[in-house]
């Protein structure tokens, strides 16, 4: 699902999502379980779920996640559900390692498109169609399922949908005298105005790769426009586009500028959060999955969350993007390991996940739902309700470039978005280095 069709379908979702009411987002047991096992007895079942919500930077998430596997072993007594909790990048590291070793846990969280082909491919994941006729038939937003589906199997059930705004401090930007940019011009007197004062601008961990993706999607959105990137990203256009080369060595004036913290190629995601959480950097570009860490994170002080806002990527003068264009689509989705010994009771576990997940997570952790849910009588804090608001509003949602593409050509856009970022490469090598990777 690439390339225009992702741009109108996930339109379609935000409509949906609106319509909803929201307008107000390891070793597999050795135990065999036996179908129609409950809270009536059954053999023993143990099942093991891995997930990337760890308690503390994903605090919302993780007390859900928590919640619902109590309420699901007070109702199967004979189900014993086992948890690894990993960070992002640990999760991905860990699940590369544990499919080559066919060691998959009965239920984990995957990506969409190009990031789940590969374990498709090699006949890890599990179809799920099955439940898509129970009891979600119907639950989730027109669109989502989508995302998962590989020649007309569905090997995921999405669990959220996301979209990256650039999230700012607002006492930063109000002491310095600045206002929301909404031009590219504007944004660089930003980025100069705080390097003059001694700021770091941006925070950005560019060691985990996909988080300067983010930059060079936009950068390229609103230069070449929605329609030549992500026909780029599908290998239709070649990134050696006048256009797309342009927006690599904006990346790199960005660079020269200082815009980003110190030492950014260098740091994780984490690390470089933390500095924006520290108030050592103004601004930070990143998924809407931080929403919560910026509303009902109750471990991150209130005297913060409440100094946060957001604004678009600006426009670039001359370029082609549209301001209400956003990079983002489905988020994680639960997948049932294909080897699983207790593959039946996993789905079930999946199926009630995910009935459970969709208002809890909004309510618990202000996070978007890929399932539809009424949210026109809760109590949301703002920074969600506008966010959602923008996405009801956008006018293209560009698929985020490291998923949609197949792996091995994922694989050499992040090594060279590093490369770029550190200016190990020139914008033209850049260029061609995708479109060789595409071509293969």
């Amino acid at each position: 699902m690439k390339g225009k069709a992702w741009t109108l379908l996930l339109f379609t979702m935000c409509i949906a999502l609106l319509a909803a009411g929201c307008s107000s987002k390891g070793d597999s047991s050795s135990t065999t379980a036996t179908s129609g096992n409950d809270s009536s007895g059954g053999d023993k079942v143990t099942l093991k779920l891995m997930h990337l919500w760890p308690e503390g930077v994903s605090a919302g998430q993780n007390k859900i996640v928590n919640q619902i596997i109590k309420e699901y072993q007070a109702e199967h007594t004979n189900v014993t559900i086992k948890q690894e909790v990993l960070e992002n990048e640990q999760y991905k590291n860990k699940l590369k390692v544990l499919s080559a070793s066919n060691g998959l846990p009965d239920v984990g969280l995957t990506w969409a498109a190009g990031f789940l082909q590969p374990y498709v491919e090699g006949n890890l994941f599990a179809p799920l169609d099955d439940l898509l006729s129970g009891e979600l038939e119907g639950k989730f937003v027109a669109g989502t399922t989508e995302a998962y589906a590989i020649n007309g199997k569905t090997y995921a059930l999405p669990i959220e949908f996301n979209i990256a705004p650039i999230y700012y401090n607002k006492e930063i930007f109000e002491k310095n005298g600045l206002q929301i940019p909404q031009t590219y011009e504007q944004f660089k007197t930003i980025v100069k105005t705080l390097t003059d004062k001694g700021i770091a601008p941006i925070a950005l961990g560019n060691k985990d790769r996909w988080t300067g993706s983010l930059w060079y999607m936009y950068m390229a959105d609103r230069i070449a426009g929605q329609q030549t990137l992500a026909s780029a990203i599908n290998g239709s256009v070649k990134f050696t586009d006048p256009s797309l080369v342009k927006a690599a060595s904006e990346i790199q004036s960005l660079v020269d500028d200082n815009a980003f913290i110190k030492g950014f190629n260098g740091l994780s995601n984490e690390e470089a959060k933390a500095e924006f959480l520290n108030e050592k950097a103004a601004m930070f570009l990143m998924g809407s999955w931080e929403i919560p860490n910026f509303t009902t994170n109750e471990e991150i002080p209130k005297e913060f969350r409440d100094k946060v806002g957001f604004f678009r990527f600006p426009t670039v003068e001359g370029g082609k993007g549209d301001i209400n264009s956003w990079v983002g689509g489905p988020g994680v989705g639960l997948f049932v390991a294909e080897n699983s010994k207790v593959k039946d009771e996993a789905k079930k576990f999946v199926e009630y996940f995910v009935m459970k997940w969709g208002d809890q997570s909004v309510t618990g952790a202000g996070v978007i739902p890929a399932t539809k849910v009424d949210a026109a009588s809760m109590d949301l804090p703002q920074l969600y309700k506008d966010l959602f608001k923008e996405m009801n509003q956008a006018s293209s949602i560009t698929l985020f470039a490291d998923v949609q593409m197949p792996a091995k050509a994922a694989e050499t856009h992040l090594n060279m978005i590093q490369a770029l970022f550190g200016k190990a490469i020139t914008p033209e090598k850049f260029s061609e280095e995708h479109d060789n990777a595409l071509a293969k």
